[in-house]
């Protein structure tokens, strides 16, 4: 009968080995935690083809005043020729609401807020089953070639850590042949260094990190040009 068991030798640590292994680990999730934050939170200005940088600026209508604002700043500093506004319906609140969209919502506060001299471009998005962050890049490029808008480098202007995330889509959206810089707005409510001190920092970069993750893994859009690529479903048949 053949043998159903056999001795063997396993090595297991000793208290000095867990000690050190513990020790390993919490100073793994320190560092992780600590670069998450900057990785999610990035600033990188596209270069151009000449090196000096973007010129144009897109912002993301979502953002609220003080991230409209710090992108005012944005601007000033920067060698834009033109801003371009992006989002979708405006549906947070339909009750007495201005503006249908957050495009032109942001747009509005822009104009008002430094910017009235500026040349600047409210494109709006439609709604859909599409992820929406997607669904403003894939309108702004088309709204592009349109016009007949040349857009070589472009810095794109987000909020915090979900800079990193819009970042990937946009770069979906317009494919090698647009450099995309990022620019994130700096969060008031919290420390992207230390964002797990406090509630909302933990949930935003744990949420937008989720996010990023999934995005990377899971999000497939459809082919450029397609309808699917604007609604995330088939073409009706007629």
């Amino acid at each position: 009968m053949p043998a159903l068991f056999r001795r063997r030798t396993v090595w297991l640590p000793t208290a000095w080995g867990m000690l050190a292994a513990t020790l390993l680990i919490v100073v793994g999730l320190v560092a992780f935690a600590r670069w998450i934050g900057g990785y999610l939170a990035p600033t990188a200005p596209a270069a151009g083809a000449d090196g000096r940088g973007a010129q144009t600026l897109i912002v993301e209508g979502w953002l609220n005043e003080d991230e409209l604002a710090a992108a005012v700043d944005a601007f000033r500093r920067g060698h834009y020729e033109r801003v371009i506004v992006s989002g979708g319906p405006n549906d947070t609140w339909a009750e007495g609401r201005r503006f249908a969209t957050f495009a032109e919502r942001a747009a509005d506060y822009l104009r008002r807020h430094g910017l009235g001299d500026a040349t600047l471009v409210a494109v709006p998005a439609p709604s859909s089953a599409q992820e929406r962050t997607y669904l403003s890049a894939v309108v702004v490029r088309d709204w592009a070639r349109s016009t007949g808008t040349r857009l070589g480098a472009i810095d794109l202007f987000s909020s915090g850590v979900h800079a990193r995330r819009s970042l990937i889509v946009f770069r979906m959206a317009f494919g090698p042949a647009v450099e995309i810089g990022v620019l994130a707005a700096e969060p008031r409510d919290y420390d992207e260094t230390h964002w797990w001190t406090t509630s909302t920092g933990a949930k935003s970069v744990l949420g937008e990190a989720i996010s990023v993750a999934w995005t990377r893994c899971c999000f497939w859009p459809a082919p450029h040009g397609t309808f699917a690529e604007r609604w995330a479903i088939p073409e009706p048949r007629r």
